[in-house]
């Protein structure tokens, strides 16, 4: 059973504020900085709950957004979380409870309450970026609840994963909760493994009944084997498009000994929320962390050739972050004439600095050998292999000073009409500093990012809605970790969405939604093939698309999480001079579907059945390497033992279907995992 809050106690716990129940959450406050149920927010927003991650066995959010509509999992260059949403690739484009994280790492799912996917642009909520939409995780809280949850498994890889949720109210002001985590596993890929833990304390302090503060401090520590997948493999005479190299999927092409990546993430946060009466309350949001990431890849630099020969080509990157965000909201709640507003008037500032610092890799003590070639049959070297910064290579720190101002209305004209409108000014201040030649670049943006939507409710379990967003990515994109003279004068990207959709409660705990949506991507950058460094601002993509999802109870016993997509990502004006018009954007099918049921059979039985299906997907916007589209079958079988114990098996690929999972361009291809079983024994104390 789900925990409750004690009667009489001034605790109220996460899933009573959102509504959340199995895999249904009723409301959130990402969307619109205010406590909003799903249904009156003019936006696609899927929600998985922490019961479907733990029903599903999911530590990752790679896995969850499988059953996400509209979001791809990108291969992230076997280092960090990469997403393709609504056709826009992402690696920074993460939210921790509202707040940036845009490392580049591996988040683990251990601590969270709910993962939320929002798509369209998202700048007037969350400022740059997101322009096909952002995650973002909500942790669990010291909510006065007693929790005592503890989580032992294991898998057939093998592998070894244990966590623990322990918490409690101290008094009727204290609130103290802990999660923990460690997992060592291997992998079904060889040589492959990795070995991580975290550690997630919060409490929370309510000094009077209208104010709360809350702190919260995580480590994460995350080493693994890194692995950029399969390469593709030329044609005769050249013919396209090519194919991922059909071997093993266990097949390494790299080095056993040099391919790694190390993260340690330090994140600090607190909050502080008071409700002055007569509609007014304030909310001040912090977060500090530090990251130090570095990771080193051994991987495939090209085809295997009609030869039989494939390169290896080698690098690693430094880079560490260190970030620091405030937003202070002020919300109004007041009437004017048959008008209800909830204003909301708030402001951001942010400072973040890191180091950028990558090598080369040269092989067998040769510091002219950038590639060594080997047999697919035998595509491992062990080295020698030294690494130098060349000049080619980053070499820089950086400092990026933000600040934002923002407003949003929510107008309830009638229980019929709703309005939601709001705009937000940024200011992206920028500045790299190369370590070799002293020279220091620095670019200014200020951006104006509106939102407007309407939300018509014939019934008040059914919505008819309709949305336009903007968002900008700056001239030094997603990672903004490098300045060079031709970024300094390229002007922002642009991301506009036009959407339509419904939402409909079929029942209280039953949620379907449908979308259509526009969404055109502009001044992407072009090389300029007649001043190195600079660029041309011509490119531009279009996505058109279609959403539907379906979550939450079909029946008391019958649970049910997935959707399907339809996503038309093309390229409409050159982005290189080898993605033209007409291609299509990598790593989107045009169709993707993916239905999770949990059927409880008794008190103590239950069991899950699910399928996920992708068609076709090019590995890269060149349109040169197609990888197969692919259906996979997953299942799992759940028994309480008493009140006190339960244990599930979990199977993934359950008809072992050889696949294609993801991938890092044309020839860093990651094969699906064949079938492994997954053991889990949980108790509550």
């Amino acid at each position: 059973m789900p925990p409750v809050t004690v009667k009489g106690s001034p605790w109220v716990s996460q899933d009573e504020t959102t509504g959340q129940k199995g895999y249904i959450t009723n409301s959130t406050t990402t969307s619109t900085k205010t406590n909003t149920p799903l249904i009156n927010i003019p936006q696609s927003i899927t929600v998985l709950t922490k019961d479907f991650i733990k029903d599903q066995d999911i530590t990752s959010i790679e896995q969850g957004v499988r059953y996400v509509p509209g979001v791809i999992p990108h291969q992230g260059e076997s280092n960090r979380d990469d997403l393709v949403i609504r056709g826009q690739r992402s690696n920074a484009d993460f939210f921790l409870n509202g707040i940036r994280d845009d490392v580049q790492y591996y988040r683990d799912l251990y601590n969270l309450e709910r993962l939320e996917v929002l798509k369209g642009p998202n700048a007037m909520i969350f400022g740059r970026g997101g322009g096909g939409g952002v995650v973002n995780r909500v942790t669990k809280e010291a909510d006065g609840v007693q929790v005592r949850n503890f989580n032992i498994g294991g898998n057939s890889y093998p592998g070894f994963r244990a966590t623990a949720d322990y918490g409690e109210a101290l008094s009727n002001t204290f609130a103290f909760r802990v999660n923990a985590m460690y997992e060592k596993s291997n992998s079904y890929r060889d040589f492959v493994n990795l070995e991580r833990y975290a550690i997630n304390p919060t409490l929370t302090w309510l000094p009077d009944p209208d104010t709360q503060v809350k702190l919260g401090f995580e480590y994460l520590h995350d080493w693994r084997v890194t692995d950029r997948g399969i390469p593709s493999q030329v044609r005769p005479g050249g013919a396209l498009p090519q194919y991922p190299f059909f071997t093993s999927p266990s097949t390494l092409f790299g080095s056993p000994n040099y391919n790694y990546a190390l993260t340690d993430a330090f994140i600090a946060n607190a909050v502080i929320e008071h409700d002055f009466g007569n509609g007014i309350s304030i909310k001040n949001s912090s977060l500090y962390a530090y990251y130090a990431k570095f990771y080193q890849n051994v991987f495939p630099g090209g085809p295997i050739s009609l030869s039989g020969i494939v390169p290896l080509t080698a690098y690693n990157n430094e880079t560490d972050r260190s970030s620091f965000f405030n937003q202070t909201d002020v919300t109004f709640r007041f009437g004017t004439g048959p008008a209800n507003h909830t204003l909301v008037t708030g402001a951001e500032l942010g400072r973040q600095n890191g180091l950028n610092y990558r090598q080369d890799g040269y092989f067998n003590n040769n510091p002219a050998l950038a590639a060594l070639n080997v047999s697919p049959n035998y595509p491992l070297t062990f080295g020698p292999i030294t690494f130098r910064n060349i000049p080619t290579g980053a070499n820089n720190t950086y400092e990026l000073a933000l600040w934002a101002l923002y407003a949003q209305d929510q107008i309830e004209i009638t229980k019929y009409l709703q309005l939601v409108g709001g705009v937000r000014f940024d200011q992206f201040n920028f500045q790299s500093h190369d370590r070799r030649t002293g020279v220091l670049q620095s670019r200014l943006d200020n951006f104006v990012s509106p939102r407007a939507g309407v939300v018509i409710k014939p019934m008040a379990n059914l919505a008819v809605y309709g949305s336009y967003s903007v968002s900008y990515l700056p001239s030094s994109g997603d990672q903004f970790s490098v300045l060079n003279p031709g970024l300094v004068i390229a002007a922002p990207e642009k991301f506009v969405n036009k959407e339509v959709g419904i939402k409909w409660d079929i029942r209280p705990t039953l949620q379907f939604t449908a979308a259509f949506y526009d969404l055109d991507r502009t001044n992407q950058r072009l090389p300029d093939p007649n001043n190195p460094g600079f660029f041309i601002l011509s490119g531009a993509t279009k996505t058109q698309g279609f959403e539907a999802g379906l979550s939450g109870f079909v029946t008391d016993k019958w649970q049910v999480m997935g959707g399907y997509a339809y996503t038309n990502a093309q390229i409409v004006s050159a982005t290189s001079t080898s993605i033209l018009p007409g291609y299509r954007i990598g790593l989107v099918p045009y169709n993707t579907v993916s239905l999770w049921n949990r059927y409880q059979f008794t008190s103590n039985w239950g069991a899950g059945v699910g399928i996920i299906y992708s068609s076709d997907f090019y590995a890269s916007s060149d349109d040169s390497v197609l990888l197969p589209g692919f259906t996979r079958f997953d299942a799992a079988v759940y028994y309480q033992i008493n009140e006190k114990w339960g244990a599930q098996l979990n199977v993934q690929n359950v008809l072992n279907s050889s696949y294609i999972d993801t991938a890092d361009g044309n020839n860093n291809i990651t094969p699906g995992s064949p079938r492994v079983f997954r053991l889990t024994l949980s108790t509550k104390l």
